[in-house]
């Protein structure tokens, strides 16, 4: 990828974000070494691993890498069998801390899915614990062997130990004897050249014993060393010697032991390195909630909800692009400051990023080309200095660009050929762009010119597009469309801002009458684009309601039919267990009838008692079927009982509904059911008494009791689309009276994004409603910011 395009479309920003989340020198290296690739397989295999980390870090938190040294220069020393110091050790111990616990991070669950892309470079980790158990044991710090690295040590530390307090004791009775102690400047032991000394004052030197082995600046102090102590302070100088080879020789063990080892320290400073830059990337993409983009090789681009990562996220506004598909090269248009210049880089430095293995800051599945090379030619100031803002510098680059672009590259134009005649710009930016087309170069260019608008809507594979702006406002919108030209705003930016009207007027009349016309038909295009767009809101509500419906149309039916079964198998029960119940009774009254009469003599007494007990369980069995609730024939009207406004029950829907109409001929009447109108026949309805409720939100009188035939049949949502505020305020008032009456628990007030001030109405509508419990913007499926949902007490 060439410099300048880089620089441009400010990848170098990108990159050093990314250096940033690397916790090594050498990871940050690998990162600020990172560069686009046009090789398919290697940016696959880097999209993979920022996958794999990103998803390894939402499962088990983030792995750290800090504490990983640079001991590359170590082990080259320890492969030739050098002998590296203490530092050096506890710098390959600090790598192998590290690596035990990337190691034990790497483990997968038992249960765990198929192996990742990562999966192979946690398993090259050794975390060689002995190596690193063996540095720990022998050296505290960088300055100090412990007393345990080896026995001989241990010993010659205890011996020097012994050594320094016989020392210590000696002079410490010179020190406090009466013949020694006033000849000395201070009654203090101190040392000299490695030696025990005494500070003598300079009179006292002949008759105080021993070594001179410095004297003060003054000469009145002479620091001696006893001849009492000089066999010990030797003693003490040849223990150090002994003490110092012995820390070289566990040294020069230790090295050994490393050496043998530094193959793997190798491997494992290359992979934690490795994997230190592979989750920096992760860690980058979380920051901006990145996703991996789909790849292609035939130059489609299809950015979803893209935003430019150096944006602020809560600020920025999305962009929908489709570029390389059904059209080779986008035209945008559009007022300046309107988001053109943004669009350009973000779609140039997507393609960077993903080319460089790193994720986009888009929604799932969006799609990127794969390119040899990307050029850019964009003039803000921002980017290009300000000694290549002439007309010839631009061109400079353009020539540039036309000599090297062909179908395997991306282009992008910013105000193309601008800063010069805009006839002769416009014909000069219309010749490039056809050369590029020619090549199938993948061309994005931004321009104020109408030719280029024309020639876009004229040429195959070109397309137009726009960065919104709403002209009531006099501010950009900062969304993408495509499709369609945009609109420079000249004149009613001007009006807005003071200009007077006859000036515009005069203005509007050097304009030539075609060009005129044509941006009245971008207007016009853009009304029809915005209608459309709330009409397919309003689509999408009401598609949304009549789901809901047929979903609890359908839970009706399922529960009707388990309910007629359920019914059924209990009634069949009960007949059952009466039959039984009856024949019972019958075989005992025969089995009596017979016993008596076998009996010789007829006991009248005894059979009139068993016909008194026959007759007493028919007449209970009548009394059973009297209080069984008797199954009433619906009554059948006539067409003439419905009127226009009545309240009607549809038998065949089990719904309710209101005569919106009179009967046809056919005796067919139309009838509102929720937010369905359906022609029934008269035969399927049947007239529904209006329901008189009381609520307490009104006062206790006969005036608090209201009919509910209106209330029973309310929406579930209200769209104030295209209302004024004051004509939504009034419906809204209604709508939220019918609705709690209803008592629906929650409705969806749509209100469109727009400027935002019927959904602050609507906000401060809702806030000082006594029986509004709590509202809340719509989320994403609901709506997001055009409805806001709202619950009832």
């Amino acid at each position: 990828m060439n410099e300048k395009a880089l620089r441009i479309l400010e990848y170098p920003k990108i990159i050093d974000m990314l250096t940033g989340y690397a916790s090594s020198p050498m990871g940050k290296e690998l990162c600020r070494n990172l560069m686009p690739s046009s090789d398919i397989s290697e940016i696959l295999q880097g999209q993979m691993e920022t996958s794999d980390a990103l998803t390894r870090v939402m499962k088990k938190g983030s792995l750290s890498f800090s504490g990983i040294r640079d001991i590359r220069g170590s082990l080259l020393r320890l492969k030739v069998g050098s002998t590296v110091g203490m530092a050096e050790l506890l710098n390959i111990a600090a790598t192998l801390d590290v690596a035990l616990r990337a190691k034990s991070y790497g483990r997968r669950e038992a249960d765990a899915e198929d192996q990742d892309s990562l999966e192979g470079l946690f398993a090259q980790i050794e975390p060689l614990s002995n190596l690193n158990h063996e540095i720990r044991r022998c050296i505290i710090d960088e300055e100090t062997m412990a007393d345990d690295a080896s026995p001989t040590l241990k010993s010659i530390r205890r011996q020097i130990k012994l050594t320094n307090e016989r020392i210590h004791s000696q002079l410490a009775s010179m020190v406090s004897s009466q013949n020694i102690g006033s000849k000395l400047q201070d009654n203090l032991v101190t040392m000299r050249n490695g030696r025990y000394c005494l500070p003598v004052k300079a009179e006292y030197r002949s008759q105080v014993q021993g070594m001179i082995h410095d004297q003060s600046s003054t000469g009145s102090t002479l620091f001696i060393e006893p001849m009492a102590v000089v066999k010990l302070n030797n003693d003490l100088r040849e223990l150090g010697s002994k003490e110092k080879e012995e820390i070289e020789h566990i040294l020069d063990t230790l090295s050994e032991l490393a050496g043998e080892s530094a193959v793997m320290l190798e491997q494992d400073i290359a992979v934690l390195t490795r994997l230190d830059f592979i989750f920096a990337k992760a860690s980058l993409s979380r920051t901006y909630n990145g996703s991996e983009p789909v790849f292609n090789e035939n130059g489609y681009i299809h950015i979803k909800k893209g935003r430019h990562p150096l944006l602020d996220k809560k600020k920025v506004v999305p962009i929908d692009l489709i570029l390389g598909k059904d059209y080779r090269m986008l035209i945008v248009t559009g007022p300046n400051t309107g988001g053109k210049t943004v669009s350009l880089k973000t779609v140039g430095l997507f393609t960077l990023m993903g080319q460089a293995g790193l994720h986009i800051p888009a929604f799932d599945h969006s799609e990127l080309a794969i390119f040899d090379d990307v050029f850019a030619d964009i003039g803000d100031e921002q980017s290009i200095e300000q000694s290549l803002s002439t007309f010839s510098s631009h061109m400079t680059n353009i020539v540039r660009i036309l000599n090297a672009a062909d179908a395997k590259t991306l282009v992008l134009f910013d105000e193309l050929c601008a800063g010069t005649d805009p006839t002769e710009g416009a014909a000069l930016a219309i010749a490039i762009l056809k050369t590029l087309l020619n090549r199938h170069v993948t061309t994005m260019a931004t321009t104020h010119y109408s030719e280029l608008k024309v020639f876009a809507l004229t040429t195959d594979q070109v397309c137009n597009a726009c960065c919104e702006f709403d002209v009531a406002t006099l501010s950009p919108t900062y969304r993408l469309l495509i499709g369609i030209p945009g609109k420079s705003n000249a004149f009613a930016i001007s009006g807005k801002l003071g200009l007077p009207a006859h000036i515009i007027e005069e203005a509007k009349k050097n304009i030539d009458v075609q060009e005129q016309n044509f941006e009245e038909l971008i207007a016009d295009l853009e009304t029809s684009r915005a209608t459309i767009e709330k009409e397919q809101e309003e689509l999408s509500a009401y598609k949304a309601q009549v789901e809901s419906l047929k979903k609890r149309l359908e839970e009706k039916h399922d529960n009707i039919a388990k309910q007629k079964e359920r019914i059924l198998n209990e009634a069949n029960e009960k007949a059952q267990n009466i039959l039984q119940d009856a024949k019972d009774y019958a075989d005992h009254t025969i089995r009596t009838m017979n016993k008596l009469s076998k009996s010789g003599g007829v006991d009248m007494k005894a059979l009139e008692q068993e016909r008194s007990r026959v007759r007493d369980k028919l007449n209970q069995s009548n009394n059973r079927k009297k209080a069984a609730p008797t199954v009433q024939k619906a009554k059948v009207y006539a067409a003439s009982d419905f009127k226009q406004g009545d309240s009607v029950h549809v038998r065949s829907l089990d719904l309710k509904g209101t005569v919106v109409s009179q009967p046809n001929s056919k005796g067919e009447l139309s009838i509102q059911m929720g937010i369905l109108k359906s022609r029934i026949h008269f035969s399927d309805l049947e007239p529904i008494d209006e329901e008189v409720i009381s609520t307490p939100m009104i006062n206790k009188t006969g005036s608090g009791k209201i009919k509910m035939n209106k209330a029973a049949h309310v929406n579930t949502s209200i769209n104030l689309i295209g209302e004024t505020v004051d004509e939504a305020m009034i419906d809204l008032d209604k709508y939220l009276d019918d609705a709690y009456l209803a008592h629906i628990p929650n409705v969806t007030i749509i209100h469109g994004r727009g400027t935002g001030a019927l959904r602050k109405a609507v906000h401060e509508k809702l806030r000082k409603s006594k029986y509004v419990k709590s509202y809340r913007l719509g989320t994403f499926g609901e709506g997001e910011t055009g409805v806001t949902i709202v619950e009832f007490k």
